[in-house]
């Protein structure tokens, strides 16, 4: 498993020249661990702008920034990452991570509708607690919820990825339409065949 997220720096100008979005592709079509993965992209970092990416294989869970050039092993529990690095305070990551904890506390009944909803949050952050990114006040303000709705701009898909104790994944990706309607959530199921030797993916 891979993820990434820009790190926001909106007063800098763009000189790196390989996608971000990349990095995703390049890792799960990989035949290196995490770690290797991450160590031999260090030497490569200044070919993008600056990113967050999650890297995940055989029980083993890492971060890294080529901002702050670490890789970090995610201990069990609940961590959160939004444009800038792991962990960081912002309201948004604050609200996710708390949402999470409610979930997990309560065991509803079915955790994926209750990530999804906290997915949705529209709620505001005072201007006193946003981050400054080098970015307007006003766009700061419509990038501090989880769920983005501004003019031109936001949230497009929210995706949760749940694995059981016996390995088992399901991955559930809803798409919005531009006024927000939940166009279409897609679910896909993953289960080992036999000893492992392959996957198969079952839209359901």
């Amino acid at each position: 498993m891979a993820a990434v997220t820009n790190f926001r720096e909106g007063a800098r100008a763009k000189s790196a020249h390989r996608s971000r979005g990349l990095l995703v592709s390049d890792f799960v079509l990989s035949t290196l661990d995490p770690r290797s993965f991450l160590e031999r992209l260090r030497t490569a970092r200044d070919a993008y702008e600056g990113f967050n990416l999650v890297v995940a294989a055989n029980d083993e869970l890492l971060h890294y920034s080529n901002v702050s050039d670490e890789i970090t092993p995610l201990a069990a529990g609940i961590h959160g990452l939004s444009n800038h690095l792991l962990n960081t305070p912002w309201p948004k990551v604050e609200r996710g991570k708390a949402a999470v904890q409610r979930l997990l506390a309560n065991r509803p009944g079915d955790l994926a509708a209750g990530l999804f909803d906290a997915l949705t949050d529209t709620q505001a952050a005072e201007d006193e607690d946003l981050p400054h990114t080098g970015v307007s006040l006003e766009w700061e303000r419509q990038l501090a919820t989880i769920f983005i709705r501004a003019p031109g701009y936001g949230t497009r898909a929210s995706t949760v990825v749940l694995v059981g104790g016996s390995g088992e994944l399901t991955l559930m990706e809803r798409n919005f339409a531009p006024d927000d309607r939940a166009a279409m959530t897609r679910t896909y199921q993953r289960r080992v065949v036999g000893s492992g030797a392959r996957d198969i993916w079952t839209l359901v």
